[in-house]
């Protein structure tokens, strides 16, 4: 009962911190939606897994990088640009592997805090993709709602683990 109670006031707390995180920090926990909404790849170089997703390789321009870091610390008051540049990534909100693009309307800048906890499901849900157990669709979903919001990332981990069975 009591390792219960423990883990039940850890995940209580960690939830509490993402949700809180996004005006303590200097850098986005969540890609904002209207800067970042998500985009399909347009011009693909191929196509990929039994449902011929399209693909399109990694394509971002270091000035691409660049703006994306400088309109959310202009928009939104972070700091991403003055912080160490490597603790960042230029995230596709949809991922490449999932059919997702390479035009702004799909990337953020992202702290390797956040990209520690979001990477393992993307990887799981692509390889879920590759192997006809997942949908394009249901996997953008499920992405999406993991990066969106951070308290839901066990919760689609433990989605994706089932389909893995």
């Amino acid at each position: 009962m009591r390792k219960g109670m423990v883990a039940l006031l850890l995940v209580c707390t960690t939830q509490i911190a993402w949700a809180g995180s996004q005006y303590h920090r200097p850098y986005p926990v969540t890609p904002n939606q209207q800067l970042t909404p998500g985009e399909i790849c347009s011009r693909p170089e191929g196509y990929r897994y039994p449902e011929h997703i399209k693909y399109c390789g990694r394509h971002v321009e270091p000035e691409t990088k660049r703006q994306v870091m400088e309109v959310y610390d202009q928009t939104f008051g972070y700091q991403v640009t003055k912080m160490p540049r490597g603790e960042f990534k230029i995230d596709h909100l949809i991922p490449l592997c999932a059919g997702g693009g390479n035009g702004v309307k799909n990337l953020w800048p992202q702290h390797v805090t956040v990209y520690r906890e979001t990477d393992p499901l993307e990887q799981q849900a692509c390889e879920l993709m590759a192997e006809g157990r997942l949908k394009q669709q249901r996997a953008i979903e499920l992405i999406i709602r993991a990066k969106t919001d951070p308290t839901q990332i066990d919760d689609v981990g433990d989605e994706l683990d089932q389909l893995m069975h």
